[in-house]
């Protein structure tokens, strides 16, 4: 017993110090007291500010009692036991794959871009109502519901045509069914259109046969356009023979009247001496010898000359 009583009064010395084996343990119990009383204070440090990022809004509940005023941007202070759940306000791209039917029964499957953002005087509602999962539980079952219900109003035909409609019809039934919540939707992007295998290979025959009916109206019109091209050639060509026959026909005409007035002028200008005068010139001097069973003279070059000899 002696033993243990000189080994728990047994001194030491530090720093020029002496302290019993009882001193010792007490000093580092005091230590850890210390250290761990350091912490708990960071701790409590730490935990007394948050910081809001651009473009948040920071929820702030007390032991599960959600508040109305909503921090906004930048660095805040706040009780170690006051929990801030940060909410994005800046526009989002949410990314939806949703099936639906057409008017035509035919199964259309729809991948859409939708860009939402949340309101930020509503963004603790959110947090209260819904949680921090408000697109699982808000946005995609919307998006679902209006989508069947658009397209049920169009076959699958239009629905390819009528992409531009189908997005406004979207978000404007969007933005109705979710701004109260909310959130708003600026704006939707239909993705793609795809449909069964079936309705692709009937589409296709569908263009094939459009496509050779639009072949087979193309070559009738040309053959068409080229018949009646040649119709009209030939028209050009008989009305301008015709044109040619009458120019033909007034120049002969006109020169028949030229010949006719320039004779009827020389008829005119002729006189019983002037015939007479004419004949001189072109007699060769013979005289005509006139025979016939009533011929009553006959006259020769011979008797011409014996009457002159006489």
């Amino acid at each position: 017993m002696k033993f243990f009583v000189e080994k728990i009064e047994k001194t030491y010395t530090r720093y020029g110090e002496e302290y019993t084996e009882v001193e010792r343990r007490l000093r580092l119990d005091r230590i850890i007291i210390c250290g761990v009383a350091a912490i708990v204070a960071l701790g409590l440090i730490f935990t007394s500010f948050t910081v809001v990022g651009a473009g948040h809004t920071g929820v702030v509940s007390t032991f599960g009692q959600v508040s109305e005023d909503v921090l906004q941007e930048g660095f805040h202070f706040k009780a170690p036991w006051q929990k801030v759940t940060k909410m994005d306000n800046r526009i989002v791209k949410l990314e939806v794959s949703t099936e639906a039917f057409s008017s035509d029964l035919q199964t259309v499957n729809v991948n859409l871009a939708v860009n939402y953002r949340v309101d930020t005087a509503k963004s603790f509602s959110i947090v209260k109502n819904v949680g921090t999962n408000y697109e699982d539980v808000l946005i995609t079952p919307a998006v679902n519901e209006v989508m069947k219900s658009i397209m049920a109003s169009y076959t699958a035909e239009q629905s390819i045509t009528n992409r531009n409609i189908i997005s406004t019809a979207l978000l404007d039934e969007l933005n109705d069914k979710l701004s109260d919540s909310g959130i708003y939707v600026s704006d939707i992007n239909i993705i793609d259109f795809d449909f069964s295998d079936v309705y692709v290979a009937a589409i296709e025959s569908k263009q094939v046969a459009e496509q050779e009916k639009l072949r087979a109206k193309i070559e009738q019109e040309q053959l068409t356009m080229e018949k009646e091209s040649e119709s009209a050639r030939r028209v050009i060509d008989a009305e301008a023979a015709a044109e040619v026959a009458k120019i033909e026909a007034e120049a002969a005409a006109y020169a028949g009247e030229k010949e006719a007035a320039a004779n009827e002028k020389i008829a005119e200008s002729l006189t019983r001496p002037l015939i007479e005068y004419y004949k001189i010139q072109q007699w060769d001097g013979k005289l005509p010898s006139v025979t016939g069973a009533d011929t009553i003279i006959t006259m020769d070059n011979e008797k011409s000359d014996e009457s002159k000899e006489e």
